[in-house]
């Protein structure tokens, strides 16, 4: 770990952190995101669905106009026929001949392409990919009584026209499972109270028809039904034709109204089946009806992967251990995991953003990993979890239950436990968190961009009943969050993301159904629907530019880190332990590193609990900037016993600041004044992307606070700073102390650590350790400071550090959120809202990271993407090292 640790922290400069020599030893790796392993398509051809945002409101030929499904199964019906299921509205939504759908969505579009942007908004969304023979519009599929409505009665999202508004109520109907069989799938779902079981099929046309092409057929077998139903069959496109099966006759009656044909199902004591058939042709074509198909599904993966784990030779206390990938599998298929959870045997259960959920047996042995997949189809998920030794992922869909009913080591069975929260089709309302509460519930996050409508439940935190039936805000406002619950106490955590309105990375306590502080662009500048509940901690964007999930370490065996919280950074790969303060009226909180050991971007993950030891899964895509050098990942965070250097307890106090650790400490160097620095600052939550760093009295930049003494307690483990008018001083948004010293036995101590202070307790000398001492509180003044070297080499670092690779790449044909660095000075700039041009010198440059608003070039001014202003971030040098770094890209 030691190439990858912050050096000594007195050499800090006027900007809050100094990303140069003084704040990383080693060099950082390019940011190119490394090319995947060619695959095969992302859409396989011998499994029956997929999960997709299916958008068929351009088919023209007279069919709806209005035809966007956020969540539907997409289901392969062979012969070049496909539909798409809204599992919202119980219906097909289209019906359509050709390929299956245009890949327009995050993973189909960066599947074999890594380098395509991250979408944004609803449109351009998947379409059905050729020639729709039939659709219906933003209506239930099935409805109770005599007279069809074309009206949706879902409650309307704050945007009216938001389609995505969640399901029907549980009267009207509400979506089961999908059950996989050896000739396709079986839809489960209720309708006016009665059950009902789908199949759909292509087929040849063998009755009574003039269809010389394929027909598609709809199976149905509908349970004991006390009301009339009708089935929505939806309209049909010029030259297709609709009719009931032969033999479905007197289940179901054959009507249209208005052009919308109808299945009409009376009142009946026993089940019922029927079918009806779509196809082209003038005659309506006719089927037989057929039994169902009830056979059960063949092992479609049965083979292992065997991986190998990489081991890591490092010396520190907590080191990262490298898991094979089922990379090299029989199906080509690539493999990106999003979240790692385990079994109560220790198997590992990994979900991918391709839909895929793949087994790891073996991964406390430290040696061959067997690996096997367990299903796909699910829609874009980023993360699962184990309720009773049972597997459930959130997907766009809502929450999954994975069943193997069949005990062939593989899911038959996607059972929809809950979809009772509402999903939109924008491509950055992510399914981020999905984690287990005390009694069974579930908290899931959700991301919160909103770039078309204002949806129901972006940008959200909800608590879903232990059923799965109901579901409830916690918090709301925020921009793209990643939660995590105490199992034990049920608090709620969640980080959020720099961006509009957020201006740097905070850690919150979510509860009480509070605003978090995010607003869409579609919303009024500034004006909050409610207070805004200040976060736990703000960390400042350059320590963690891209905050992802925490995790509770409870049942680890990780020594210092047991039963504590840690913090999952993404953009430069690191872990952060937490240390929760609970002295004073509310909890504080300080985050330090961990390790910063990690080749690949880490999202979530959980502890095993065999061996105990922390598995972290992650992968990269274009816009979720990282400087990682591997495309995706599955990590052990292991403990190797050696004495660990981090402090286990940083408080600020009335009279200044505690550090505990775990081990003694070098008495000459911690009571060496010298050895601690200490700055303070603050932030602006505007509508503008992130925010400078400010002083005290409002000016750009940080405040160095002098320390005028420090105090060793009686078992040499801890130090507290004396820090002069600390409670006469304007409280900041966010403080960092850093320390340089040496354990007893001559091992470096040496790290930062960044909290809010909120409130200072008073510190009381003989309970904490330091016996009857009287601090010394005689202000004491700072030398000048200084900074690294004006270079492009300085340059280079500052852009990796800072996260500016994310937006801006050094390439000519990567194309990102920002435009390239590479041949960027002394081009032309065109600019959004005119046509005015100017030249890319270094005045532009300077401009460009101190107002970046002021000029925005043209193609950029996308919601969501912005660039935080480096006013009082960067020192002149600092700036002057990047506009050299990048005159040199040509």
């Amino acid at each position: 770990m030691t190439a990858h640790r912050r050096g000594a922290s007195h050499v800090l400069g006027l900007a809050a952190i100094t990303l140069a020599s003084a704040f990383v030893t080693g060099s950082m790796q390019p940011a190119t995101p490394p090319q995947p392993p060619t695959g095969a398509a992302w859409i396989e051809p011998d499994f029956p669905f997929f999960s997709s945002v299916v958008d068929a409101g351009r088919a023209g030929g007279g069919l709806p106009s209005r035809n966007l499904t956020p969540r539907a199964l997409v289901v392969n019906l062979g012969r070049g026929y496909w539909a798409a299921f809204d599992t919202d509205l119980l219906r097909v939504a289209a019906v359509w001949k050709g390929n299956a759908v245009t890949p327009r969505a995050l993973a189909p579009g960066s599947y074999n392409t890594p380098d395509r942007k991250t979408p944004g908004g609803q449109s351009p969304a998947p379409e059905p990919d050729g020639t729709v023979l039939v659709a219906t519009g933003i209506y239930p599929g099935w409805q109770v009584g005599a007279q069809p409505s074309r009206e949706d009665p879902r409650e309307p999202a704050p945007s009216p026209d938001e389609v995505g508004r969640g399901p029907l109520s549980e009267e009207m109907g509400r979506f089961k499972a999908i059950r996989l069989a050896r000739s396709g799938v079986i839809l489960e779902y209720t309708a006016g109270g009665a059950n009902v079981r789908e199949w759909m099929s292509a087929a040849d046309a063998a009755i009574k028809t003039a269809a010389a092409a394929p027909i598609v057929v709809r199976h149905f077998r509908v349970g004991p039904a006390k009301n009339p139903l009708l089935l929505m069959l939806g309209t049909a496109g010029s030259n297709t034709a609709v009719a009931l099966c032969e033999g479905s006759g007197p289940a179901a009656t054959l009507g249209a109204v208005d052009g919308v044909w109808t299945a009409r199902v009376a009142p009946h004591a026993d089940d019922i089946q029927f079918c009806a058939a779509i196809g082209e042709g003038v005659t309506p074509p006719v089927v037989a009806l057929r039994a169902p198909i009830d056979d059960p599904a063949a092992p479609r993966w049965p083979q292992e992967i065997a991986t190998a784990t990489t081991l890591s030779t490092a010396k520190d206390p907590f080191v990262v251990d490298d898991i094979g990938l089922p990379l090299d599998n029989p199906w080509r298929r690539h493999v990106r995991p999003s979240d790692i959870q385990f079994l109560n045997d220790g198997t590992g259960v990994a979900v991918t953003l391709d839909g895929d959920v793949w087994l790891a047996r073996g991964l406390a042995e430290r040696g061959s990993v067997r690996w096997r997949r367990f299903t796909s189809g699910l829609h874009e998920p980023l993360t699962l979890a184990i309720r009773d030794d049972q597997i459930y992922a959130f997907d766009r869909n809502g929450i999954w239950r994975l069943r193997d009913t069949n005990g062939d080591g593989e899911a038959d069975v996607h059972e929809l436990f809950s979809n009772a929260f509402a999903q939109t089709a924008d491509m950055r309302e992510f399914p981020s968190t999905l984690r287990l509460a005390p009694g069974g519930e579930f908290v899931i996050a959700k991301g919160g961009q909103e770039a078309t409508t204002i949806g129901k439940h972006n940008g959200s935190i909800l608590r879903i009943s232990a059923d799965g039936r109901t579901a409830t805000v916690l918090g709301y406002g925020f921009r793209q969050p990643n939660a995590a619950v105490n199992i034990r106490t049920g608090l709620v955590t969640s980080s959020d993301q720099q961006g509009h309105y957020i201006p740097t990375t905070p850690l919150h306590i979510v509860g009480d159904h509070q605003f978090y502080g995010f607003l869409s662009d579609k919303l009024p500048r500034e004006v909050y629907p409610a207070p805004i509940a200040e976060p736990l901690t703000w960390i400042p964007h350059a320590v963690n530019a891209s905050a992802m999930s925490q995790v509770w370490m409870f049942g680890a065996r990780m020594g210092p880190l047991n039963d504590g919280l840690v913090h999952i950074g993404f953009n430069n790969p690191e872990l952060f332990r937490v240390l929760l303060n609970d002295r004073g009226k509310r909890l504080q909180a300080a985050v330090v590193s961990i390790t910063r050991a990690f080749e690949f971007p880490p999202l979530h993950g959980s502890v095993n609990p065999i061996d105990g030891q922390l598995y972290i899964a992650g992968f990269q895509v274009l816009g979720w900037g990282t400087t990682a050098t591997k495309l995706a990942g599955v990590g052990r965070v292991r403990y190797t016993g050696a004495p660990s250097t981090l402090p286990r307890d940083v408080a600020a106090m009335d009279k200044g600041i505690l550090l505990r650790f775990d081990v003694p400490l070098d008495r000459t160097k911690a009571i060496d004044v010298g050895n601690y620095t200490i700055t303070s600052w603050n932030y602006q939550r505007t509508y503008r992307y992130g925010s400078p760093q400010f002083k005290a009295d409002g000016t750009p930049g940080i405040d160095r606070i002098a320390p005028s003494s420090v105090y060793l307690s009686t078992d040499g483990k801890s130090v507290f700073i004396g820090v002069p008018n600390l409670t006469t001083m304007k409280r900041p948004m966010q403080m960092r102390v850093g320390w340089s010293l040496a354990s007893a036995d001559g091992r470096p101590v040496q790290e930062n650590a960044f909290f809010t202070p909120y409130e200072l307790t008073p510190f009381k000398p003989v309970a904490e350790g330091f016996g009857d001492v009287t601090i010394d509180l005689t202000p004491r003044t700072l030398a000048p400071d200084t900074s690294a070297p004006i270079s492009a080499i300085e340059g280079k670092r500052i852009y990796e550090r800072y996260g500016c690779m994310a937006c801006h790449g050094t390439e000519e044909t990567v194309s990102r959120l920002g435009p390239t660095f590479r041949g960027l000075y002394g081009s032309s700039r065109t600019f959004s809202g005119g046509v005015v041009r100017v030249t890319a010198d270094e005045g532009y440059l300077r401009e460009s990271m101190l107002e970046p608003g002021a000029k925005v070039v043209a193609g950029y001014e996308r919601l969501g993407m912005g660039m935080p202003s480096f006013a009082g971030v960067l020192t002149d040098g600092q700036i002057e090292s990047v506009i050299l770094y990048i005159k040199s890209l040509k």
